[in-house]
């Protein structure tokens, strides 16, 4: 046992003479015996080379590390996988993303109790890395925080910025014939102009919005964008306030509370953020072993303002979101609402009611509305169930139009069978495009559709259209879309039943999603239905289809 209290897990590695073997090692690599006796922090770092959102990350370590030594303690860096959903999306290798939030989470926590570290601050970028992060930091509950790397920023295309989505919607204009091959290459190359996750309220920055809604992350510092000159300093901060932490003996779960869930929820209605954060949500609930199920979300999203005027639906881009003041102002909103838990606990030792009563939101600033003029009266979010869904599905209603529909159904078995379709224009107004078997099982994965449904959006049928799915949206999509529809078709759901021609109804404002078919047809239809051969049947996608649970629970895979 370490004399050091800051000490109270390292020491087993790093103290007394039995441990020589263990510090001739670490010295191997330039540790000092002044190093090793201080408090060990590991830094979990989601950094890889392939693509922006996690590319600026082994930069931003150097300034944490920095910090947690100015702070006395020695930090420990490793690495951790990462997808991009972005470079992945519409392709089989899609099918990993979801993945890697449980292999990250994984890993994280084995290189933690592996190496006994006092405490732990974990780098996130790209939408997996934030939920994984935080996952791992519940299970270990050793004193720790999110940092998130921070937003890309615009483009810029014929004097508007844009994202990633516009690129998408881009191919669905240039396959209608709406624009040429050379306005292609020109949104392809001006759309991502640097390091850092997806720019609008997407799942990158809906779930970094989650992070510091619970507590983990400290007001303020993820917001700040991915090259802004402050992302340095609030690296270098983050880093000492893991020694605060640790000297505090403050640890994740007695942060990521229910009230502070709550919140978290909250913040995610009120931005417009991601379906995806319903998943994410569920997955850190768990882990940090708050009861948590689905109609929560529709409960607390029923209650709360959408504020944020953020892309996907809205004119902003995470940077604007920023410049207006950030989370903190959201958080501000809230509370005058009387909406926000305000004791809940944050890393930096004050509450988030008293974050958000340091708020500083600029004169005249357009991107977060006031409580008296919101863009709608109530969240981005819809848990909606019927015959089609009988465990859940999930509605993004952020900038909906049209919260009823009634429409043929036109069946696809995979992603890419309903991408060829829209490609080669055999959607068509009134359809209803049942995308199935892409669910966490059946995948396995359960991809996004960000490809189908940018497409349907540049080929001009986003208002004219829905569509369902048991995989996943991308937190850049927009239109009338149910996914997570659970039981998913491969665990023999509803869905798997359907056929061309059924008459499918949407009905957001009773939270219904049903088919058309009497009970005994359903019934007699599934009896009738076989399961498919699994896609995998070894590694790692065999082994997580066999694992991963319903999305109506998290899609955990513990």
């Amino acid at each position: 046992m370490s004399q050091n209290p800051l000490k109270p897990r390292s020491g087993a590695i790093t103290d007394g003479p039995s441990r020589a073997p263990a510090r001739a090692m670490l010295k191997a690599v330039g540790f000092s015996d002044a190093d090793l006796r201080k408090p060990i922090i590991g830094v979990a770092n989601t950094w890889i080379e392939i693509g922006p959102c996690n590319y600026h990350l082994r930069t931003l370590a150097e300034h944490v590390k920095a910090g947690i030594r100015a702070a006395g303690g020695t930090p420990m860096e490793f690495n951790t996988v990462s997808i991009s959903d972005g470079i992945t999306m519409g392709s089989q290798g899609m099918k990993t993303s979801l993945v890697s939030r449980d292999l990250i989470a994984d890993s994280i926590e084995l290189v933690a109790r592996g190496n006994l570290f006092d405490g732990i601050i974990a780098l996130s970028g790209c939408d997996k890395t934030i939920p994984g992060t935080i996952m791992a930091l519940a299970r270990l509950d050793i004193p720790g925080v999110m940092l998130y790397g921070g937003s890309i920023a615009p483009g810029e295309f014929h004097g508007r910025n844009v994202t990633i989505q516009d690129v998408f919607e881009a191919v669905g204009a240039h396959s209608s014939g709406k624009m040429s091959d050379a306005e292609l290459l020109v949104i392809e190359n001006q759309a991502c102009p640097g390091a850092g996750a997806c720019g609008g309220q997407f799942t990158a920055n809906t779930m970094s919005t989650v992070g510091e809604f619970l507590g983990i992350s400290a007001m303020g510092f993820n917001d700040i964008p991915a090259l802004d000159p402050e992302k340095a300093r609030v690296g270098r901060e983050a880093g000492a306030l893991v020694l605060d932490l640790l000297k505090r003996n403050v640890r994740p779960r007695q942060l990521m509370t229910r009230d502070a869930i709550d919140n978290a929820i909250a913040s995610v209605a009120a931005t417009g953020g991601s379906t995806n954060a319903v998943l994410h949500l569920l997955a850190i609930a768990r882990e940090a072993g708050v009861e948590l199920n689905i109609d929560d979300f529709d409960r607390i999203s029923a209650k709360v303002p959408l504020l944020a005027d953020l892309k996907p639906s809205g004119r902003f881009v995470a940077t604007d979101m920023h410049r207006a003041g950030g989370a903190a102002v959201v958080a501000k909103r809230l509370k005058e609402a009387g909406i926000l838990n305000s004791g809940a606990m944050t890393v930096t030792g004050r509450t988030i009611g008293e974050e958000a009563d340091r708020a500083v939101e600029p004169a005249n600033q357009e991107v977060i509305r006031p409580l008296s003029n919101p863009m709608s009266p109530n969240g981005g979010l819809a848990i909606v169930r019927g015959n089609l869904a009988p465990d859940g599905a999930v509605v993004k209603i952020a900038g909906k139009k049209v919260l009823t529909f009634k429409g043929v159904a036109k069946v696809f078995d995979s992603e890419e069978a309903a991408f060829d379709a829209v490609e080669h224009n055999r959607i068509t107004a009134g359809d209803v495009v049942v995308i199935r078997y892409e669910g966490p099982k059946g995948g396995p994965g359960m991809r996004e559709m960000l490809g189908v449904t940018g497409a349907l959006q540049g080929a001009g049928l986003g208002e004219t259209v829905a569509l369902l799915t048991d995989g996943r949206f991308s937190g850049a999509t927009h239109g009338l879309m149910a996914g997570h529809v659970a039981p998913e078709a491969a665990a023999g759901g509803p869905i798997a039943a359907v056929k061309d021609g059924d008459v499918i109804v949407f009905d957001i404002p009773n939270r219904q999603l049903r088919v058309e078919v009497s009970d005994s047809e359903l019934s007699d239809r599934l009896s009738k239905w076989k399961a498919p051969a699994p896609a995998f049947t070894t590694g790692v996608m065999a082994k997580y289809a066999k694992l991963v649970s319903s999305a109506s629970l998290g899609a955990v895979t513990n």
